[in-house]
């Protein structure tokens, strides 16, 4: 009884930081929501107070709508936010399988050679990287974006699905083995689900990064056919004047898909999260 009890204890203790963390990580978002509904001149004169009928107006959401490249700018934010998760949660968990399940020469050094992408930047590679994408004739393209958003995020999937990979039962994988299965149908069938909350995990630290970053876009696909939400945000700002009101408003435009994708793994993402202190 005192073992559930306390279990539970830990439950409500883990779901409290969380929610606390919540708070105060989306104070920022609603900062900003509330004043794209808002004059330019209450903007400044009180950012923290709500929209009312004074102060309220929605100038900034007619400016980005009026602006024909906008729904082309969020198309090319989710295409390459969604492709590059997926090919990062694939690939990440089947080198996370690899490396926890099978026992080869080197293994270890793989593990940290691998580890080392989240200790360097990928942004100390920028030059080296544009130089490839142009070579290889990628440059303004979406895949030069999803190459190296898939880089980037590789890192992190491993070390955090491997983790979990090895708390798998190798009973149930050597069950699936005498059944005939092959190590694909073991990967996909038994392994995938029960690191679902892991992935979602794993998703979420990953998109968010990805589609709020300005430097790869701007380096690599600053075109008009190839600009993210993020990038294309920056025409209302100017060297002497900033249209605050369209800015605000595009980024409470595309705060909108982050929060989408984040409610689809949040049920996951809470027990990826807490798995290790209820335990």
């Amino acid at each position: 009884m005192s073992k559930s009890r306390s279990h539970t204890g830990r439950t409500i203790a883990a779901h409290a930081v969380l929610l606390t963390y919540t708070l105060i990580a989306l104070f920022p978002v609603f900062v900003i929501v509330i004043n794209s509904f808002k004059s330019r001149k209450a903007i400044f004169a009180d950012p923290l107070a709500l929209p009312s009928p004074g102060n309220f107006d929605a100038v900034g959401y007619t400016t980005v709508l009026e602006q024909g490249h906008v729904v082309e700018y969020f198309a090319n934010s989710l295409i390459v936010t969604v492709a590059s998760l997926f090919f990062v949660l694939l690939f990440g968990a089947m080198a996370a399988f690899s490396l926890s399940e099978y026992r080869f020469k080197g293994n270890m050094l793989m593990g940290l050679y691998l580890a080392l992408g989240i200790m360097i930047p990928i942004r100390l590679g920028t030059v080296a990287i544009l130089q490839m994408m142009v070579a290889g004739g990628l440059v303004n393209t979406r895949t030069a974006l999803v190459l190296v958003y898939t880089a980037q995020g590789l890192p992190l999937a491993v070390f955090i699905l491997s983790e979990f990979m090895k708390t798998i039962s190798d009973d149930l994988k050597n069950a699936g083995r005498i059944d005939g299965l092959s190590e694909y149908r073991i990967f996909f069938t038994l392994v995938l689900p029960l690191i679902r909350p892991a992935m979602a995990t794993v998703a979420v630290f990953t998109m968010i990064p990805i589609w709020n970053d300005l430097w790869f876009p701007l380096i690599l696909a600053p075109s008009e056919a190839t600009k993210t939400i993020t990038l294309g945000s920056q025409i209302f700002i100017g060297q002497f004047v900033t249209n605050w009101n369209a800015v605000l408003a595009a980024l409470s435009l595309a705060i909108i898909p982050v929060l989408v994708l984040y409610l689809i793994f949040s049920r996951q993402l809470i027990s990826g999260i807490t798995a290790g202190a209820v335990k």
